[in-house]
């Protein structure tokens, strides 16, 4: 699956690099700089699914105790740390010729910066000595309250006063038709990528749980 998936997102990469490049046409007010937003977006996007992610598998955790979804929960958690500074990155990259500075305190901007430091600590908790299912519940436990900001995320372009796009709103951002296609095509290819990132590093991780145990068992023995 693993190696399906990153193939498949290799070869949609491919076809969604031409679609913006190629197919989708410049936009008439910002210019060559608009396309930085089909890679901006997807990113953004599967940062909030990989929050959601971390969301659910904490409340399974809890439910069931079941490690699987320990794992699960910090695999996403640092899919979603990662993409969400990369849309921060670029999205900074477009602000500057378009808003003429690098940042402003815009609720979009602001929540999202808000999220990445909660969801940031929560992988310096998960990183820390304390081991064992204590730890396992606390970061559980964070993860659902984490998700809070999530969807003030979400709505922060729409319902308050911001200057950030809402690319999804009731004017569908002024996006031409190949403009839309070539953003689906990006996000597919980036929802490809993360579901190969996220089963390649849930695995990784079951494989050090069993490597510790492992260890732990010999030294008890010894």
């Amino acid at each position: 699956m693993i190696r399906l998936c990153a193939l498949a997102a290799a070869a949609v990469s491919i076809l969604a690099q031409y679609a913006i490049w190629f197919y989708a046409p410049v936009e008439e007010t910002m210019g060559e700089v608009q396309k930085i937003f089909y890679t901006h977006m997807p990113m953004a996007w599967w940062s909030l699914v990989s929050f959601v992610v971390v969301f659910v598998a904490s409340i399974l955790y809890l439910a069931k105790r079941r490690d699987v979804y320990a794992r699960l929960a910090g695999a996403a958690a640092e899919l979603g740390v990662l993409m969400s500074g990369l849309a921060l990155a670029t999205g900074m990259c477009w602000a500057k010729p378009i808003w003429g500075v690098w940042w402003t305190w815009d609720p979009r901007l602001t929540t999202t910066l808000v999220m990445w430091f909660v969801y940031a600590a929560y992988l310096l908790l998960r990183a820390s000595d304390v081991g064992g299912q204590r730890k396992d519940t606390v970061l559980a436990v964070l993860g659902i309250v984490a998700f809070l900001d999530v969807p003030l995320v979400f709505i922060s372009a729409r319902y308050w006063r911001s200057i950030h796009p809402a690319v999804l709103g009731s004017q569908g951002g002024g996006m031409e038709p190949e403009m839309w296609l070539a953003m689906a095509a990006n996000l597919v290819a980036m929802g490809l990528l993360w579901l190969a990132l996220l089963a390649a590093r849930t695995k990784q991780l079951a494989a050090g749980a069993a490597v510790t145990a492992l260890l732990r068992h010999g030294a008890s023995r010894n």
